[in-house]
């Protein structure tokens, strides 16, 4: 009986630097451009590192989408926690690096269903989030839960934030800035001159 392969520690400086240089690459040159090769590359190391850290390429796209997931989980918990959830919501949501970079692990989701069942359960998981924060602040906005749900906002934030960036991409700007000052204005709406969200 064989054991099991040994893989280096998540806590390693080189495994770390392996995930940022991936980061980069997919960043400038999209997913298709990481192999072991070029992440070895561009990191100055042999590919044999690579799969001593992430014995397949799918190991490396889900440690790569694990670490940014728990980073923003906990970003968005601060957000939420933060005096006006909504806007921070909705700025958390036209960040264009974090969304680049989840554009192109959304395009690997569609030829490889690994990645695919864990975007989908931290979107699950992140969506559950930022329902259960933002559920106990609607009251202080002035919305009624029947009127408008979590679920409904949260959806929309996401919807009109990734349009928005999707077509930025593209170079596709008509409607743009109408749509952002319309959102502003949204926003602008449920609060008080202060900052404060009414009560």
């Amino acid at each position: 009986m064989t054991s099991p392969r040994r893989t280096g520690t998540e806590s390693s400086q080189t495994r770390a630097l392996l995930l940022n240089v991936t980061e980069r690459l997919m960043r400038q040159e999209g997913y298709a451009s990481v192999s072991s090769r070029s992440v070895a590359k561009a990191a100055g190391v042999t590919p044999a590192l690579i799969h001593y850290y992430f014995p397949t390429l799918d190991d490396l796209f889900l440690a790569l989408f694990r670490r940014g997931a728990e980073k923003n989980f906990q970003r968005q918990a601060e957000a939420l926690a933060g005096p006006d959830p909504l806007r921070a919501l909705w700025e958390f949501s036209l960040e264009p690096v974090r969304t680049a970079l989840l554009t192109e692990f959304m395009a690997l989701a569609n030829h490889r269903k690994s990645i695919r069942d864990e975007i989908a359960e931290y979107s699950r998981r992140f969506r559950r989030q930022q329902a259960e924060l933002l559920a106990g602040h609607l009251a202080d906005y002035g919305l009624a839960h029947d009127d408008l749900t979590p679920a409904a906002i949260l959806f929309l934030i996401g919807a009109v934030s990734r349009g928005l960036i999707d077509e930025d991409i593209l170079g596709v700007n008509e409607g743009h800035s109408e749509t952002r000052a319309l959102v502003e204005r949204m926003l602008g709406n449920y609060q008080a001159p202060d900052g404060v969200p009414t009560l």
